[in-house]
């Protein structure tokens, strides 16, 4: 599916509906360039969960941040930072995606498709358009 949003708030509300149809152990694997609106997507999918959406920033330098009040709690990882397959392996994923719903940025640093998740692939289109490809792997 592939859906153009004209602002940060319509693409917000593409990942709130998406959140009402996820289920615990839901992994959401994001890509898009600097400034594409991968967090903005992750506040969506905050609101859709029922979690405080002011609460969400990038989690560039912590890797990982838990939100929780919500119907799931989100996991919001960011592997920006991480240069090794090994690196990625040492953050427990697995463990934390079993417990809730996890939005993973920079997913292609993975190193190995994640049987199952929602693909999120976002293009700056110019100004506040965006391009959301969204795709099961």
């Amino acid at each position: 599916m592939t859906i153009t949003t004209h602002a940060e708030s319509e693409t917000a509300d593409v990942a709130a509906a998406l959140a009402a149809t996820l289920d615990r152990g839901s992994v959401i694997l994001l890509s898009g360039n600097l400034g594409a609106g991968k967090t903005a997507f992750v506040r969506g999918l905050a609101t859709g969960l029922g979690v405080d959406a002011d609460e969400v920033s990038s989690p560039t330098f912590t890797l990982v941040q838990e939100y929780g009040g919500g119907r799931l709690p989100l996991y919001h990882v960011d592997l920006y930072r991480l240069d090794s397959a090994r690196e990625v392996d040492d953050l427990g994923l697995d463990e934390m995606a079993a417990n809730g719903v996890m939005a993973i940025e920079w997913a292609e640093k993975l190193g190995s498709p994640w049987p199952g998740a929602i693909r999120v692939a976002i293009s700056d289109e110019g100004g506040d358009d965006r391009r959301l490809e969204i795709t099961r792997t």
